[in-house]
């Protein structure tokens, strides 16, 4: 799972824990990004990040920009 604009992907993260003073060793959980569809132009569908979805409102011309470069 990788955003195509941004190149964001998945990573870990840990929970720690807190007894009695102490940090207990706890299971790495894997985060994931954000994805979600959005449409490109009339027909082109594409899954982005939720950052990159935010950029895109304030910049309108966001992924009319981007577009040409992920389907060559």
């Amino acid at each position: 799972m990788v955003c195509p604009t941004c190149k964001k992907t998945s990573g870990f993260r840990i929970k720690r824990v807190l007894l009695r003073g102490h940090y207990n060793p706890t299971v790495k959980q894997k985060q994931h990004p954000n994805l979600q569809w959005v449409r490109i132009g009339v027909s082109k569908r594409i899954k982005v990040c939720a950052s990159c979805i935010k950029a895109s409102q304030k910049n309108s011309n966001y992924f009319r920009e981007i577009a040409p470069k992920l389907y060559k």
